[in-house]
């Protein structure tokens, strides 16, 4: 990214000179931009728009790029940065690759994705992949709730959370899965929603 220095001007006034010094026809320095470089570098390619499962939304540099150059800017910028479950999950050694991650996640919306009453909902956090959403748990007999919701982590080594449908004050409290745990109680879990 280009800058311009705004101190090129600063001792010369006004009105005591009819032409300033124009700063183009001075060096410009450039300096890096490493939160803006990475913003790019999670952006979706064409937006998110709709989609129907994790491997619809992954058109960013981070899903193309060499794992190594991706995993290299996140450090760089700071684990800090919005970023997907699947990049925590490999900057701390949790999981094997990429294409590890993404084995999961389409594990999880094949199972999901062939059941009825499941959404995939792409838009989530920055830098997120998204979530699952149970429909048929959202209305019950006290009014409407927050549906019973599957969503990706890097907390723990199944790297899925169940977030129970839920009415009322509080916080909803995540239960830990692997997906061959999800598919074992998928409709268990339906039936309580």
């Amino acid at each position: 990214m280009t800058v311009l220095d705004p101190n090129l001007n600063a001792d010369q006034s006004a009105a005591g000179s009819k032409e300033l010094p124009r700063q183009r026809d001075h060096a410009l320095r450039v300096e890096p931009m490493l939160a803006l470089e990475w913003s790019h570098a999670i952006e979706a390619a064409g937006g998110v728009g709709v989609a129907d499962s994790p491997a619809q939304t992954r058109r960013a540099w981070i899903h193309k790029a060499d794992e190594q150059q991706v995993l290299a800017l996140f450090r760089a910028v700071g684990k800090e940065a919005p970023a997907p479950w699947w990049l925590r999950a490999l900057d701390r050694g949790r999981i094997a690759s990429r294409a590890a991650a993404f084995a999961i996640e389409d594990e999880v919306t094949s199972l999901l994705g062939s059941r009825p009453g499941w959404v995939f909902v792409p838009w989530a956090t920055e830098g997120e992949v998204g979530y699952w959403e149970f429909v048929p748990s959202e209305s019950g007999v006290y009014g409407p709730a927050e549906p019973t919701t599957v969503q990706f982590t890097d907390r723990h080594p199944g790297f899925v959370d169940l977030l129970p449908a839920h009415r009322g004050p509080g916080q909803r409290q995540a239960i830990e899965f692997t997906p061959a745990e999800l598919r074992e109680q998928i409709e268990d879990l339906e039936n309580i929603a």
